[in-house]
């Protein structure tokens, strides 16, 4: 979506306030609260089914969004594609714990966020070509159809796994997927969960808010096309974002096995060591200042993925997994991409009078700084998790 904010903008004269909606809350609300029960079903059912299913949604809502004659329609188009990706990801997790045990865990969740960035690279350099060539509405076409192909090719090619395979302890005969209260209650609980979930959310603020405003920064800033900015977002978010998404899950992995309490701690140092260089891109004038800077951020962008959701995965019983996966996406994705993207919005519009164009330059160097609250809630994260984990290995017996 941030490769088409601005000719979307110009198409239907909206503003970034509009814009941050569109892109944020509208989104939001649906992938985030359709998510739990989907996952709840996915603890009870058939998950490659309705990770299926929920590929043709998003994909068909994508393509409808390039045929939205007014903001409306786009709106309700892209609530489609929240429905969609509403089922997606927590049966996914669901089924990655299946088959990855604790040990490399991290290592798997990291391969499977690398779509984040695949996406991404994807779309800033198809996106940015498409958009100058032919315009946002083809786009969103072109994106759409190709989902089609993949939600058969995995209905054809996959199979279910055994639940609990990779711990060695598959459900008791008559063991029933929990309420969501009860899980609601278990994760609020366990202080490393709850620590790492409030981590994620602030992670998502920031995140979403970058990645759908970036590409209208440099646009807007520095002069850059759309296809200018698709080449240089796909090679910083896509390649180096992809490089430090996996590194994140393989690092935890790795210095877990000294001390447990990196699985938390690697997103921590992470998060709250890349501010000076994410807050320096908005200080500088260079473009190619500004780019060599965001080398850093990029790379620690998605730190949070892996360890945060092999982390919950961990420490939640077989039957509750979907389940609590999607409770930290709820989360995440009502306070990050609910908030985070129309926050930006808003404070550019605020600082329009002072700033002028540069307006959403401030918009993001503020946003830069929340950071460091994000690596607070990771280390205390870690500092709870080797209690939590004894805690959670007695209770499974």
């Amino acid at each position: 979506m941030g490769m088409v904010l601005e000719p979307i903008k110009q198409d239907l004269g909206a503003s970034d306030t509009a814009m941050g909606f569109l892109v944020g809350l509208t989104f939001a609300l649906f992938y985030a609260t359709l998510g739990m029960p989907i996952a709840m079903f996915a603890d009870r059912s058939h998950r490659r089914n309705i990770v299926t299913a929920a590929i043709t949604i998003w994909s068909a809502m994508t393509v409808a969004c390039g045929y939205a004659a007014n903001f409306l329609q786009l709106a309700l188009a892209r609530i489609g594609v929240g429905v969609g990706e509403a089922g997606s990801t927590p049966p996914s997790h669901s089924i990655i714990s299946d088959l990855f045990p604790t040990e490399t865990r991290g290592t798997a969740m990291g391969i499977f966020a690398l779509g984040v960035n695949l996406g991404l690279l994807i779309a800033y350099l198809g996106g940015g070509w498409l958009v100058d060539n032919v315009g946002w509405r083809m786009t969103f076409v072109a994106v759409g159809v190709p989902g089609l192909a993949i939600a058969a090719l995995l209905y054809l090619t996959t199979i279910e796994p055994e639940r609990g395979a990779s711990d060695a302890r598959p459900p008791m005969p008559g063991e029933g997927a929990p309420p969501f209260r009860q899980v609601w209650a278990h994760m609020w609980r366990v202080r490393s969960i709850r620590h790492s979930t409030i981590g994620a959310a602030l992670a998502g603020f920031i995140g979403y808010g970058f990645v759908l405003w970036m590409p209208t920064f440099l646009i807007r800033s520095h002069g850059l096309s759309p296809s200018e900015v698709g080449i240089a977002l796909a090679l910083l978010t896509g390649v180096v974002g992809g490089l430090g998404t996996f590194t994140a899950g393989r690092l935890a992995d790795t210095l877990a096995r000294r001390d447990e309490r990196w699985r938390a701690w690697v997103v921590a140092a992470g998060k709250g060591g890349y501010v000076p260089f994410l807050a320096a891109v908005f200080l500088v004038d260079d473009l190619w200042w500004a780019l060599g800077l965001y080398v850093i951020p990029a790379f620690f962008g998605g730190f949070y993925l892996a360890p945060t959701f092999a982390l919950v995965q961990g420490l939640v019983s077989l039957r509750m997994r979907a389940l609590a996966s999607s409770i930290v996406l709820f989360i995440l994705n009502i306070i990050g991409l609910g908030f985070g993207p129309q926050l930006v919005g808003v404070m550019s519009d605020l600082f329009a009078d002072a700033y002028g164009q540069e307006s959403l330059r401030m918009s993001l160097l503020v946003l830069s700084f929340l950071n460091l609250w994000c690596a607070l809630h990771y280390y205390l994260a870690g500092r709870h998790l080797p209690r939590d984990q004894a805690a959670q290995t007695a209770a499974a017996g």
